[in-house]
C-alpha cells in the first residue's frame, strides 16, 4: 500500500491561496481532514472514485478537492483562505476497492478512513 504524503502547506495571509497534494492509492473514498490546535479533527473535503465531491459548510465554495485518477494523487485547492483555516491539513482514504454514494466527512468520520498521511501545515494571518 502507497504512504500517503502530503505537501504543499505554508504560511498565507487571509485571502491568499494554496493548493496542497497527496500522494494517494486508488481507494474508492479519498479526503482531506484538518486538525486545529486543542480541536478535533474534522473533514474538510471528499471525493469517490465516480469524482462526486462532498464539502464542509465552512469552506465549499472556497475549496475544491480533486484528483488525477492516473497518477492516484489527490488535491485540495484553497481559495480565499482565512485564519479559522490554520490546522494541520490530512491526507486520508478508505481503503476500499469499491462503494457507492458520497464519502462522509461529517461528525464521527474519521473511523471510516483507515490511511492517513503525516499531516502539512496551513497558518493564515489575518
Amino acid at each position: 500500500r502507497v504512504q500517503l504524503l502530503e505537501s504543499g502547506g505554508g504560511s498565507v495571509q487571509a485571502g491568499g491561496s494554496l493548493r496542497l497534494s497527496c500522494v494517494a492509492d486508488s481507494s474508492y473514498c479519498m479526503a482531506w481532514f484538518r486538525q486545529a490546535p486543542g480541536k478535533e479533527r474534522e473533514g474538510v473535503a471528499s471525493i469517490n472514485n465516480g469524482g462526486g465531491t462532498n464539502y464542509a459548510a465552512s469552506v465549499n465554495g472556497r475549496f475544491t478537492i480533486s484528483k488525477d485518477f492516473a497518477k492516484n494523487i489527490l488535491y485540495l485547492q484553497m481559495n480565499s483562505l482565512k485564519p479559522e483555516d490554520t490546522a494541520m491539513y490530512y491526507c486520508a482514504t478508505d481503503g476500499a476497492i469499491d462503494g457507492h454514494g458520497d464519502c462522509y466527512i461529517g461528525p464521527g468520520s474519521t473511523f471510516e478512513y483507515d490511511f492517513w498521511g503525516q499531516g502539512t501545515q496551513v497558518t493564515v494571518s489575518s
